[in-house]
């Protein structure tokens, strides 16, 4: 009875090592994101994937996670119009990106695309409306 119980200690302990293992070789990308692997020998590869779990090499792949749900963005600006008189406004912006511009998202914007591109944008329509 003690060598079953032995054999069912090892076999526990071998199925957990595998487990811990086997974890770092899977990514998982949740419902409303995408993800886009960057290998750290080649660069940011081209295929955008979906929701579930997907196949890594771990320590050379490393997934980048982007949030395609609509998100709201907040925009204040203070204008001045026509007859020199001072408004102040508030935008508020919905966005989310393109599934097939993440690549050149990441690469050209960066993954805080949201803070670099939507104040500029919403800040120039924005004053050329009011003007």
């Amino acid at each position: 009875m003690e060598r079953f119980f032995d054999k069912l200690g090892f076999l526990g302990l071998t199925m957990m090592g595998v487990g811990v293992i086997g974890t770092r070789f899977i990514f998982v990308v949740d419902g409303g994101e995408r993800a886009v692997i960057f290998n750290k020998f080649k660069g940011l590869q081209d295929k955008v994937y979906g929701e579930g779990m997907h196949f890594k090499i771990p320590m050379v792949y490393v997934p980048r996670y982007f949030e395609i749900r609509s998100r709201p963005r907040l925009i204040n600006s203070s204008t001045g119009t026509k007859d020199l008189q001072t408004v102040d406004l508030t935008l508020r912006i919905l966005f989310r990106p393109k599934e097939e511009k993440i690549n050149w998202i990441l690469n050209n914007v960066g993954a805080d695309y949201d803070d670099k591109v939507l104040p500029s944008i919403g800040n120039e329509v924005l004053k050329s409306v009011v003007a």
